[in-house]
């Protein structure tokens, strides 16, 4: 008999974890969502049940977990041999990012993953799609996903080059609140005791969630992304200092599908604060002992100033200067004062005695000139 997945819906806090799975889960070509923390922080255990979720959404999703000593091969797809010795045809055999489409790709301690494979799943997420060129076999194939990575960073940081890859990042620790702790507590030990009755108290909530994912998924080609909503995306990302346009393009796709989950069809700033909460705290320059994450006034003052900038729109034109743009009295009064100096220029006089010149002698070397 197969042990229920913990629900979704009855994870006490991590909301912001959960809203950056389910966005992601609105639209794969976020680029996925690194999770940070350390152990014992439900980060697994989300995962889990968000694929559970999806399930309901389409039945053909499922969880693909990479383990980390995978070869390309085993990820990617390869020559199918069988069918080679067989047949004598060269015929593609589907790896794991085949299985993941539709579904979810979990990669647990993916900071210990090797660099390349790490390229590929982001490459794969990003655009949706797996090109395979080796072996003398051409294939082209579908995988849209949702990948998710989970690291701990007591055991080492992603390189900032495939940090940049992942379209969200949450940082999640252990609430320090007792009430939480306590209600944590008891959630899993009921869930442990009745594995059955526990999942089913929560499948009413998955199965709504199912239901918002799903509309969706639906609603997000039709959400509109307005112009002055964009320069705030653009005029946020620049006044963090981010590199390239990746933030950029991230922030705006995040946004749409937040706006997609809220039910509204107009990206508003609503949706773009979220989107730069989850999607720019690992692109920001900061120094190695600064907090991770935004500072909520650094937010709110570029958030301001992007406003400012989208309403602005062409610079206002300079005042009229006094007087109606005549000559001010400021320049008339300067010239009088400057003409009635130059009519009082007092005659140098004579010197005095005292400046009359004279000889110098210096013994042993001769007289001075006149």
């Amino acid at each position: 008999m197969v042990t229920p997945t913990y629900p979704f819906s009855a994870i006490v806090g991590h909301d912001r974890l959960r809203l950056a799975l389910l966005l992601c889960a609105v639209r794969p070509e976020i680029g996925g969502v690194l999770i940070r923390g350390e152990k014992g922080t439900a980060k697994s255990t989300a995962v889990r049940g968000l694929a559970q979720v999806l399930s309901a959404v389409d039945s053909a999703a499922a969880l693909v977990e990479l383990p980390i000593g995978a070869t390309e091969d085993r990820v990617v797809g390869s020559l199918d041999l069988q069918r080679v010795l067989s047949d004598g045809e060269h015929a593609f055999k589907p790896g794991l990012l085949a299985r993941a489409h539709g579904g979810v790709l979990y990669v647990d301690e993916v900071n210990l993953l090797h660099d390349h494979l790490v390229d590929v799943l982001l490459d794969a997420a990003a655009m949706g799609r797996v090109h395979i060129e080796r072996d003398g076999v051409s294939h082209s194939h579908e995988a849209r996903f949702v990948l998710i990575g989970t690291m701990n960073p007591e055991e080492g940081e992603l390189r900032p080059q495939l940090l940049d890859r992942f379209g969200l990042t949450v940082d999640v620790q252990a609430s320090r609140d007792v009430d939480v702790r306590v209600d944590v507590i008891r959630q899993r030990m009921a869930f442990e005791a009745d594995p059955e009755g526990f999942a089913a108290a929560y499948a009413e909530q998955d199965a709504e969630l199912a239901r918002r994912i799903a509309s969706a998924r639906a609603a997000v080609g039709a959400v509109e992304l307005p112009d002055n909503e964009l320069r705030r995306i653009a005029a946020l990302c620049a006044a963090f200092d981010v590199d390239g346009m990746r933030a950029d393009l991230v922030v705006a796709r995040t946004a749409v599908a937040h706006a997609a989950w809220r039910g509204v069809s107009t990206v508003g700033e609503e949706d773009i604060r979220v989107a730069a909460e989850l999607a720019l705290p690992h692109r920001r320059r900061r120094d190695p002992f600064d907090d991770p994450g935004l500072d909520p006034q650094q937010l709110d003052d570029a958030m301001a100033q992007a406003d400012g900038d989208g309403r602005d729109g062409e610079p206002e034109p300079e005042p009229d200067p006094p007087n109606g743009g005549g000559a001010s009295n400021t320049s008339s009064e300067t010239s009088t004062v400057q003409g009635n100096s130059s009519s009082q220029t007092r005659s140098s006089g004579t010197p005095s005695g005292v400046f009359k010149t004279r000889n110098l002698v210096v013994p042993g070397v001769g007289d001075g000139a006149p």
